[in-house]
């Protein structure tokens, strides 16, 4: 069923609050109730919204953005550091042993190590919106197995960074050559060789955070100092 922008709006937000309120009654978190109205309005049951629902994924992903800032703003530098330990120790071994097994069961499969290194990192990581949320509205935030959650999470955040700038390293060397002679680069990254691509990824990553805490924090200070309050 085709229609307007706002007519998806409103059918996501109908069946956000239906979904939502059965789910509660149920004892389920809300992370369920929004898959299932998804699952029901989407094209493959009712078809409220079909393939035209990609244009408000846009939006949807504001929204995981915005959470992930609310997140952070309720963590502590000094807490965080105080997690550094549980962060890299448990994280890691999540990471490191998700990878592992993945790999050695895809490898097993007949898989290339390319391929089966990809799936693992992308079976290591999980979403970091979707569990937090479900662990707040739990009430297990304060709890060990809540901070223990959070550390795990917290280093999939960091180290899908590299991951995503391993990537391009994995992929096959010839398929990439050739298609780029029949493809023209869509972007100055994609034109450059894979070695060059991981590293302007890494960098770009360093830049962002360099900015935001040298240019970025400072003028926020100035602006707080101004004392101007909005209306």
């Amino acid at each position: 069923m085709s229609g307007s922008l706002l007519f998806e709006a409103i059918v996501f937000l109908a069946g956000a609050i239906i979904c939502i309120s059965i789910a509660k009654r149920l004892g389920l978190s809300s992370v369920i109730g929004y898959l299932l109205a998804g699952v029901l309005i989407g094209p493959y049951v009712f078809g409220f919204i079909g393939e035209e629902g990609e244009d408000i994924l846009h939006f949807a992903e504001f929204g995981v953005v915005v959470m992930l800032f609310l997140i952070g703003l309720e963590i502590e530098p000094k807490n965080f550091w105080n997690m550094r330990k549980s962060i890299l120790g448990m994280g890691g071994i999540q990471v490191v042993l998700t990878i592992g097994l993945t790999y050695v069961l895809f490898a097993f499969l007949g898989y290339e190590w390319q391929v089966a290194l990809a799936i693992g990192m992308a079976v290591a990581l999980s979403s970091t919106a979707i569990a937090l949320q479900t662990i707040k509205e739990k009430g297990l935030m304060k709890t060990t197995f809540g901070s223990s959650s959070f550390s795990i999470l917290l280093f999939q955040d960091i180290i899908v960074i590299f991951m995503i700038g391993a990537l391009p390293l994995l992929s096959n060397s010839s398929e990439h050559t050739s298609n780029e002679a029949s493809h023209s680069a869509s972007s100055l990254i994609q034109s450059l060789p894979l070695g060059l691509q991981t590293l302007a990824i890494i960098l770009s990553v360093v830049l962002i955070v360099l900015a935001g805490r040298f240019i970025v924090v400072p003028m926020l200070r100035k602006v707080a100092q101004t004392g101007v309050e909005s209306c």
